[in-house]
């Protein structure tokens, strides 16, 4: 059964310039970092080098974009950083930027080398459909703190991805909660590549492209679909 994402018109209120895509992959085979999956996060690091070209990634256009939606909402965008950006300024530091898993690490690399926002949760964990809310400040996050699992609340008017069971993601994309990410045991996976105007729907498509790509050599045989948001979704 497909997954259902909708964004609610609260959200399109706050930023009209957002869009998104969705991967779908059925039948993947994640496990250990490896080389292959970590000459990806090298070559991506090398390819936002040569984007951001000597400037740093909050500067980007798009990243700009991303800091005023942030702050919308009532984020503050150099302490609360969107996905991308957190990941670019690792990819750019010494250490470099961290293997987690085969899957994640994919995905991390199209984030970096796009300077996009991208996502994974793991569909066999998801309760009923997926959606991009203002929180009321009562939905549960299931997290990690002081190495400990955790439940937290978002802020009231936090821009949140939830499903039927609590926040999947706080902050927009801040933060991933622990019960949907992607494990090594993970087979069926929604990878979500989020954009902001000024990105063209042509960049978000390449990028997409570009992780289907990756995600059929790392999993030959896995069922890949790309979906573009329909009208009201």
């Amino acid at each position: 059964m497909t997954l259902t994402l909708t964004v609610s018109d609260e959200v399109r209120d706050l930023a009209p310039g957002f869009t998104h895509l969705a991967v779908e992959a059925r039948g993947l085979v994640n496990g250990e970092s490896n080389a292959d999956s970590s000459a990806l996060l090298d070559d991506a690091a090398r390819r936002l080098a040569e984007r951001l070209d000597g400037r740093a990634p909050h500067e980007d256009p798009h990243m700009v974009a991303w800091r005023a939606a942030y702050s919308a909402f009532g984020a503050k965008p150099s302490r609360t950083r969107n996905s991308a950006e957190a990941l670019a300024r690792r990819a750019l530091a010494d250490g470099g930027l961290p293997r987690i898993n085969r899957l994640v690490d994919l995905y991390n690399a199209i984030s970096v080398a796009h300077l996009i926002p991208v996502g994974g949760e793991d569909t066999d964990h998801i309760q009923g459909g997926m959606r991009l809310v203002r929180a009321t400040g009562e939905e549960p996050f299931g997290t990690v703190a002081g190495g400990e699992e955790t439940v937290e609340r978002p802020e009231p008017g936090e821009v949140i991805w939830c499903d039927d069971e609590g926040v999947t993601c706080r902050r927009w994309n801040w933060r991933q909660g622990v019960r949907t990410r992607l494990t090594e045991e993970s087979v069926n996976a929604l990878f979500l590549l989020e954009g902001m105007a000024p990105m063209t729907n042509g960049e978000l498509e390449a990028a997409a492209a570009e992780l289907a790509e990756s995600l059929e050599k790392l999993s030959p045989g896995a069922r890949i679909s790309v979906r573009r948001p329909s009208n009201g979704s």
